[in-house]
């Protein structure tokens, strides 16, 4: 293996100094906070209200709970996974390419791994505001009782760090806002149909079962749907594991292409 080769290829070294580039997006950001918010929150919530109660009042209960209830578990993880989606795609990419954000930052004493890991972190952040936010909106509506819903919200900031991680390695390679469009189409919708968010997982046939497996969607919704019920999910350790392994795998791939992209 060369020195060029090997320089891609490094572990990330992290460090403190992506705290400074963190604060920075949330100050940007909190001059453009609340249409940034509504536009986050709109669509998982008309999936939720829309389809909980329009298409809900057709519906048998469904594992034992209305399906308001077992639709707003799957919205929880949708809206988390699509509000840091969003922030690796467009909002980094616009800092990084079109904006020159990310050239101006490497001239301080921060590494490109530095900004990088700013980029997770900010879009981990602002998707527990959104899954935050829609569990608002559970509780309000008395949709989940139990205390253990609590627990969500420590499951809601590695739901964000899997898909930010995997929106950043598609960012590293995009030449143009174009591109995300076949993420979308070909990774996010197929994702959000096949993981049990609108539907029990268990209708699929055999072979998609196993295909949403193997997806890190679908053991987020199998952790939160459980304690939206107040109870507590099987396999806790292999669904953290699938996400953490996805989170990590995602950010050390964004990182070398990044490096390629933006040192080489």
């Amino acid at each position: 293996m060369d020195g060029h080769t090997a320089a891609l290829l490094r572990p990330p070294a992290l460090s403190l100094r992506f705290y400074p580039v963190w604060r920075r997006n949330l100050l940007v950001w909190r001059k453009l906070a609340a249409p940034s918010m509504l536009g986050n929150l709109a669509d998982p919530m008309i999936y939720m209200l829309g389809l909980g109660y329009g298409l809900g009042r057709l519906l048998p209960e469904i594992g034992g709970m209305p399906y308001i209830t077992f639709l707003a578990a799957g919205t929880v993880c949708f809206s988390t996974m699509n509000s840091a989606t969003f922030e690796t795609l467009y909002s980094a990419f616009s800092r990084m390419h079109v904006q020159r954000t990310w050239d101006a930052i490497l001239n301080a004493p921060v590494t490109l791994d530095d900004v990088v890991t700013a980029e997770l972190a900010w879009a981990a952040s602002k998707s527990v505001l959104s899954g935050l936010a829609i569990m608002v909106v559970v509780w309000a509506l008395g949709l989940s009782t139990s205390p253990l819903s609590l627990a969500v919200l420590l499951v809601v900031p590695l739901i964000g760090l899997t898909f930010g991680a995997l929106g950043l390695a598609v960012t590293a390679v995009s030449p143009s806002y174009d591109f995300f469009m076949y993420y979308f189409t070909l990774f996010i919708t197929p994702i959000a149909m096949l993981s049990g968010v609108f539907f029990p997982l268990e209708e699929l046939p055999a072979a998609f079962q196993t295909a949403a497996w193997c997806l890190p969607l679908a053991h987020a919704v199998a952790l939160v749907r459980p304690l939206l019920l107040g109870n507590v999910p099987t396999d806790i350790a292999l669904h953290l594991a699938v996400l953490a392994a996805y989170a990590a795998a995602g950010f050390y791939v964004a990182l070398v292409l990044f490096r390629r992209r933006l040192l080489s």
